[in-house]
């Protein structure tokens, strides 16, 4: 009986830990992310810290930033684990300058572990674009 049941207590076991967000969870990395968004047409990227603003470069994961084919720049901060979104969220809003505070909803967006600021609202295709490549 038990050769029957333990191929089912694995499978329940692997789903189990996906559900918990084990196993393919990773945090994303200024470094994972850099050579596809030059693949898919941003140029300047960079992870210098002396030009990816106070925040980014002071992220747990590191920073970015890129301009978009269309000359929109995006900064991503990448903080250590998705924990971290919403100091990393609060840190751009409170340095933002008025003209970006009222506008912060249209610039900003997070997936997992990471923040991106954009000096205008991006179309869907930049925005897709840019989250397709977070690695």
């Amino acid at each position: 009986m038990f050769r029957r049941v333990a191929p089912a207590l694995v499978v329940f076991a692997a789903l189990a830990l996906l559900a918990a967000g084990c196993g393919g969870s990773h945090a994303y990395t200024a470094q994972g992310t850099v050579k596809c968004l030059s693949d898919k047409g941003f140029t300047g990227v960079t992870t210098d810290p002396a030009k990816v603003g106070f925040i980014a470069a002071f992220a747990d994961n590191g920073g970015l930033r890129a301009t978009a084919p269309n000359g929109n720049v995006v900064t991503i901060a990448f903080a250590g684990d998705a924990s971290g979104v919403a100091g990393t969220e609060t840190a751009f809003k409170d340095h933002a300058s008025p003209f970006y505070k009222r506008h912060i909803s249209d610039i900003m967006e997070s997936q997992r572990n990471a923040v991106l600021v954009w000096t205008t609202a991006p179309s869907q295709a930049q925005l897709s674009a840019a989250l397709g490549c977070l690695h």
